[in-house]
């Protein structure tokens, strides 16, 4: 069985995780003194694990509908 989210639940899903990985390394950076590379490197992780995700068709990301979608559906030839 496969999970798979519809866009509006997967952009919302994106956007939390967006938010609370930041929350997550701002809070990691202030406790701790980790160097810049560090902090690239698990912003980078966290980059992955989402790219990942998409890729395996998990998330399907719509971006709030900003973008329209590409009809596949269209007529090919429009002779007259």
């Amino acid at each position: 069985m496969k999970v798979r989210f519809t866009p509006l639940v997967s952009d919302i899903i994106i956007s939390v995780y967006a938010i609370v990985s930041l929350y997550i390394r701002f809070q990691l950076e202030n406790e701790t003194s980790i160097s810049a590379m560090n902090s690239i490197t698990i912003g980078l992780c966290f980059v992955v694990i989402l790219w990942v995700l998409i890729k395996l068709k998990v998330l399907n990301p719509n971006w709030f509908g900003l973008f329209k979608q590409k009809n596949d559906n269209k007529v090919k030839n429009n002779k007259i």
